[in-house]
């Protein structure tokens, strides 16, 4: 009897500790996801570097020694001297006398040396007036005006118009930096409503050459393809939620404001017959391609592996190891593209790197503690993406090109806080996709948006962002 009403008493109080154990364990795993989030930064995860907070520390470098800035012997980079044609003043600068015995001297160089001075001219806006007249009829009395040509009828001209939008969407300004800047600069005075119209009016002159762009885009053997945070429009105070997507070609990038990170966005935007190479990170919204043609990028790859180090045990060990492995292969790809390796030599070393990226892997999905176990697998989910490059020629195994496509725009989002309606998020997509196409083909964005704004205006035929024939050629020799 003694010994019954013993264990009765003992049994709350064994089940207390069982309850506390587990909320211990609880406490504890929700202390280590919150260390492990603290510890984050860009070299282990997807962070930006602009989050980092100082002395974040970062990987080491093998110093060479030398002192920054050009070492001895190197090439000089100097400014080009325009040519003759080009240059609207000459001063001649001919000696009188000898700066040794004071004799007269008599003649000139034949080639003398040259230096040049670049000066802004005063700025001014240049105003047309049209007069618009009206005559009375004598038969009739009727009073007839001869109207302003409709190309005419915006009280900005082509090229102020288009500086506008290049203030907007090449150097960030906002639209009332943009009325300031050209009130400074050319004395021309608009308020920031004219600002946004002229905003309207380039995004519908934009509209051809960039539906053009998209189907080039489409068309391409291999592309690029990301795509980050955006907000557009308000709801009960709050930003509401979409997302800026980017594919770009070597010579051509799309942008596209959209309200859904879903993958029915990236297939609409690359085409349902894109057949080209594709690469990208591991988002979900890209999970409906072939995964044969896809390529996954590396940098996000050597973040996920300095995360395994990062949080140690098991898995860091792990993350060593594959880390070897990662830099042994990319030192390999690097003298590829230098041409001190082989594209030949280089595949018939890859096959074994392959092997123990793959071997490691899967011992850290069964051996390494949880969150860097769940890492390995999803890793292992796209597994036949990781090695696309070694097979196709010319081929990155990073996508590194597509997020320099892509932060210009990143900093036009946190400086401008994205975009307040569906018309707004048309111009910066489309003032994206030009800028950038220009910027890759190394062409006058000014010019261009004159002239696409010219073409609007005067139902002409619209500019192409298409790269011609001659920057073709150049890009295929670099």
């Amino acid at each position: 009897m003694r010994a019954s009403r013993s264990w009765k008493r003992r049994w709350p109080r064994d089940a207390v500790i069982v309850e506390l154990l587990a909320k211990v364990d609880a406490l504890t795993a929700r202390v280590a996801e919150l260390e492990a989030r603290l510890s984050q930064n860009s070299s282990n995860s997807s962070k930006p570097p602009s989050s980092d907070v100082p002395g974040t520390p970062r990987p080491p470098k093998k110093t060479t020694g030398r002192r920054p800035g050009g070492q001895p012997g190197h090439k000089k980079h100097e400014r080009r001297l325009l040519p003759p044609e080009a240059v609207q003043r000459f001063v001649e600068l001919v000696p009188k006398e000898c700066k040794g015995c004071r004799s007269r001297l008599v003649g000139r160089d034949s080639e003398p040396s040259r230096h040049q001075v670049v000066e802004v001219p005063p700025l001014s806006a240049f105003v047309t007036e049209y007069r618009s007249h009206a005559s009375p009829c004598r038969s009739c009395g009727t009073v007839t005006r001869q109207p302003v040509p409709a190309n005419a009828r915006s009280a900005f001209g082509d090229r102020l118009g288009a500086l506008a939008s290049l203030l907007v969407g090449k150097y960030r300004l906002s639209k009332r930096m943009v009325k300031d800047a050209l009130s400074d600069m050319v004395g021309v005075e608009l308020s920031v409503g004219s600002v946004v119209n002229l905003e309207e009016e380039m995004a519908g002159a934009l509209a051809p050459a960039v539906a053009e762009a998209t189907e080039y885009v489409q068309a391409a053997d291999r592309a690029h393809a990301d795509e980050t945070g955006w907000v557009e429009g308000r709801e009960e105070g709050r930003g509401k939620r979409a997302w800026l997507w980017m594919v770009a070609t070597a010579l051509v990038a799309v942008f596209h404001i959209a309200r859904s990170r879903s993958g029915k966005v990236a297939r609409a935007l690359l085409g349902e017959g894109f057949a080209g190479f594709l690469v990208s990170d591991r988002w979900s919204g890209y999970e409906w391609y072939d995964v044969g043609l896809r390529q996954v990028c590396w940098a996000h790859l050597t973040r996920d592996f300095q995360g395994f180090i990062d949080r140690g045990g098991q898995g860091g060990r792990l993350g060593s190891k594959l880390m070897r492995q990662r830099n042994r292969f990319f030192k390999w790809y690097l003298r590829v593209r230098d041409g001190t390796m082989t594209r030949e030599d280089f595949e018939k070393r890859m096959p074994e790197v392959e092997r123990e990226v793959g071997r490691l892997l899967r011992r850290a999905a069964v051996h390494a503690e949880k969150e860097t176990a769940g890492m390995a697998r999803e890793i292992l989910r796209f597994e036949k993406c990781l090695w696309t490059f070694v097979d196709v020629p010319g081929l990155e195994p990073t996508n590194n090109f597509g997020e320099r496509c892509l932060r210009h725009a990143v900093m036009y989002r946190k400086t401008s806080f994205g975009t307040q309606s569906p018309e707004g998020s048309r111009f910066v997509e489309r003032i994206l996709t030009a800028v950038t196409t220009l910027k890759l083909q190394r062409r006058d964005a000014l010019d261009f948006l004159t002239n696409t704004l010219h073409a609007h205006r005067n139902g002409l035929p619209p500019p192409s962002l298409l790269p011609s024939p001659e920057t073709l050629q150049l890009a295929n020799a670099a």
